[in-house]
């Protein structure tokens, strides 16, 4: 057998994918001109819009829109989370900072943490990749629910069911 790669050309001399990758998920300018209906609301003005579900790997990717000030949850995370904030500003009372348009965020595994939106500011949206489990917890830190890319996906699933774009239009984010 020959140890050289073999690749095959398309017509502009770009190598082709592998015959089984998984298509790309791709959204221009998804956070200032999504469909008002794919946003998945959570609750009390706070909203979801799914960028990647991804079962294989237990992750998703999806934009947090909350559109009034106060307290969001209290929570803690199975493994790291990353943020970026788009627009509007939120922090977490445990900590001593605030997160305006630009800011990234690492969370570490384990750390509670209670998401707020301050008084007097416009719409948050942030970017957050989630892998594993997110615990809602009390003040005490005792468990009251939780959400993984499964919830996710079924909240998903009923909420596009419910307004006309069918459940299976879900199927487009996961990967």
């Amino acid at each position: 057998m020959s140890s050289e790669l073999k690749t095959q050309k398309t017509g502009q001399g770009n190598i082709s994918p592998p015959p089984d990758m998984l298509p790309e998920i791709v959204r221009p300018e998804c956070w200032a001109t999504a469909d008002e209906r794919e946003w998945v609301p959570l609750g009390n003005e706070n909203f979801s819009l799914p960028l990647c579900l991804n079962i294989s790997e237990g992750y998703w990717v999806h934009l947090l829109r909350v559109r009034q000030p106060g307290v969001i949850n209290r929570h803690r995370h199975s493994s790291p989370v990353h943020v970026l904030t788009l627009k509007g500003h939120w922090h977490y009372p445990e900590r001593n900072w605030v997160a305006g348009p630009g800011t990234y965020v690492f969370e570490a595994p384990g750390d509670v943490h209670t998401l707020c939106v301050p008084e007097g500011g416009t719409e948050m949206i942030f970017m957050a990749n989630v892998k594993g489990t997110l615990l809602y917890v009390d003040e005490a830190g005792e468990p009251t629910g939780y959400d993984d890319v499964f919830t996710r996906i079924d909240a998903a699933r009923r909420h596009y069911e419910a307004i006309g774009l069918g459940a299976d239009h879900v199927r487009k984010f996961i990967r």
